[in-house]
């Protein structure tokens, strides 16, 4: 399934900010931010740009049955207007996982444990802070799905990395914990009232919860 999860003027503004990220690397910024975090810096670019295209692709996994379908195209959460897909089938709601806000930065955690090993603990006690706070300012929104603020997973995140990590550490624990923590506390942990929302698509990583995975990858790591 692909869908676009912003109207066409933040994809605009999502293409500007990473014309801006390629100012940033000649001048050795994230090259800087992501070699704290532990990982090349070719590669690192490459996630990004592979989270906001991915932010296009949904996954279908399931097919949940219940509420009453919302009427709007369009829905407003936060301060971002999101249009939602078409209706297809009938009125059930299709589970998705979305590639750019859940597959890409899971694998990047993944790649981060694996070549840190020794960070794990912290990286888990990161994750259960962010999870608590997140889950806390997460909210469903009729029609779209769940919605978080897309700047408390980030500063939350900074935050435990900052003194969970160490000087050593400060910046993956910050991102594995931000990644990890936004996907527990605002899909995983609600996935359960995602049926009653009437939309026609709700998608892990996607929608309302894509723009903090997506700031939390870049703020979370710059500001531990």
């Amino acid at each position: 399934m692909i869908f676009g999860p912003f109207l066409f003027i933040y994809v605009l503004l999502f293409f500007i900010a990473l014309a801006f990220l390629f100012a940033l690397i000649e001048i050795h910024v994230i090259n800087y931010a992501f070699t704290l975090a532990g990982l090349p810096p070719g590669l690192a670019f490459a996630a990004l740009l592979a989270s906001l295209l991915g932010s296009y692709v949904n996954i279908p996994v399931a097919r949940l049955h219940g509420g009453q379908p919302h009427p709007a195209e369009l829905i407003t959460s936060y301060g971002v207007r999101y249009r939602l897909p078409p209706r297809r089938w009938d009125d059930s709601t299709v589970l998705a996982v979305n590639v750019g806000g859940a597959v890409v930065p899971v694998l990047i955690t993944i790649y981060i444990l694996v070549n840190q090993p020794d960070m794990l603990l912290q990286a888990l006690l990161a994750t259960a802070i962010v999870t608590l706070v997140v889950n806390r300012a997460a909210r469903p929104i009729r029609g779209l799905g769940i919605a978080t603020p897309m700047f408390v997973p980030p500063i939350v995140a900074a935050l435990a990395g900052y003194f969970l990590g160490g000087a050593q550490h400060a910046a993956p624990v910050a991102y594995v914990g931000g990644v990890l923590g936004t996907l527990i506390g605002a899909d995983l942990m609600n996935i359960g009232k995602l049926g009653e929302l009437g939309a026609p698509v709700a998608s892990i990583g996607g929608a309302g919860t894509f723009d903090g995975i997506f700031l939390t990858g870049i703020v979370a790591v710059l500001l531990a």
